[in-house]
């Protein structure tokens, strides 16, 4: 089977995620047309030798490819004008890749109205945080019509160390919101028990060590822990994100008949962080909804 060749790219949604991972393309010489919202992220873009678009439409009307890294699903139809009578942008002809993270169903109706004006779909959502973005070692998820998947995934090399096949949309989707079960409920019991050895006056730096040198470590435990002991709340994956994950989980669980115990005690966690103003940290900030019970 011939796999298409993929010439222009464009890249929407700079943020947290997407300003690295756009960073990556540019810098490996992929003739890239990227546009945001807030105009002031492109200028780390425009150095490194992207152009920059003054619209979504001219990214559209320029490029072949389109990769979308957008923050939720009405950030998605803004951009891409979607109506119930379709699309204001010029999308026949054209590959839509999803990096985002969105709901299956949703996803499921995009790429449905997507094929119906004449263009590709292709989910490709990753696995993995700020860190690996800048350094393109995330893992990539694809879903889609067999040859547009082949033909995107030479084009995600620059930004992820690895790609999976996942089948027809929305299963790329879905394998990531499995991962981030996994994840969430990972770096909360981490916090837990981060605040257990605090509460009983442990060294903080002696627990570090002793779980980086055992079996338990990862290099994501690693990484959280070590923003748990020293109080660095940067965000790499922001409390609110991971909120937003937790719902999109508890929702595709739900409508599956799917029990998930533990995550439900999170998505509690986790909306009490952002009710206590920690959106925008990292997630390990799910600490200070723990501080905050009482036994």
């Amino acid at each position: 089977m011939a796999v298409e060749t993929v010439t222009k790219v464009g890249f929407i949604g700079l943020g947290l995620m997407g300003e690295p991972m756009a960073l990556n393309l540019a810098r490996a010489g992929t003739s890239l047309t990227v546009w945001n919202r807030t105009a002031g992220r492109t200028g780390s873009l425009k150095a490194a030798g992207a152009q920059v678009a003054g619209s979504a439409a001219e990214v559209f009307d320029e490029c072949d490819t389109v990769i979308l890294m957008l923050a939720d699903e009405p950030a998605m139809d803004a951009v891409l004008e979607r109506q119930p009578t379709g699309f204001g942008l010029d999308i026949a002809g054209r590959t839509v890749v999803h990096m985002g993270t969105t709901s299956p169903s949703y996803s499921k109706g995009l790429g449905r109205d997507i094929e119906a004006a004449g263009g590709r779909y292709v989910e490709a959502p990753v696995s993995g945080s700020r860190e690996p973005a800048r350094n393109g070692r995330l893992v990539a998820m694809l879903a889609g019509e067999a040859e547009a998947a082949a033909a995107v995934e030479p084009l995600l090399d620059p930004m992820c160390r690895q790609t999976q096949y996942c089948g027809p949309v929305p299963g790329a989707l879905l394998m990531k919101l499995s991962i981030n079960l996994f994840l969430i409920t990972m770096v909360t019991g981490l916090a837990e028990a981060a605040h257990f050895a605090e509460r009983h006056g442990l060294d903080m730096e002696g627990f570090l060590a002793v779980h980086d040198a055992g079996p338990m470590a990862s290099d994501v435990s690693r990484t959280k822990l070590h923003k748990i002991v020293t109080g660095d709340l940067a965000a790499q994956a922001a409390a609110g994100d991971v909120l937003k994950n937790n719902r999109l989980i508890f929702e595709a669980a739900r409508e599956a008949g799917v029990p998930t115990p533990l995550l439900d005690a999170c998505y509690a966690l986790f909306d009490t962080t952002v009710q206590l103003g920690r959106g925008g940290s990292d997630m390990v900030s799910v600490l200070e909804a723990i501080r905050s019970l009482k036994a």
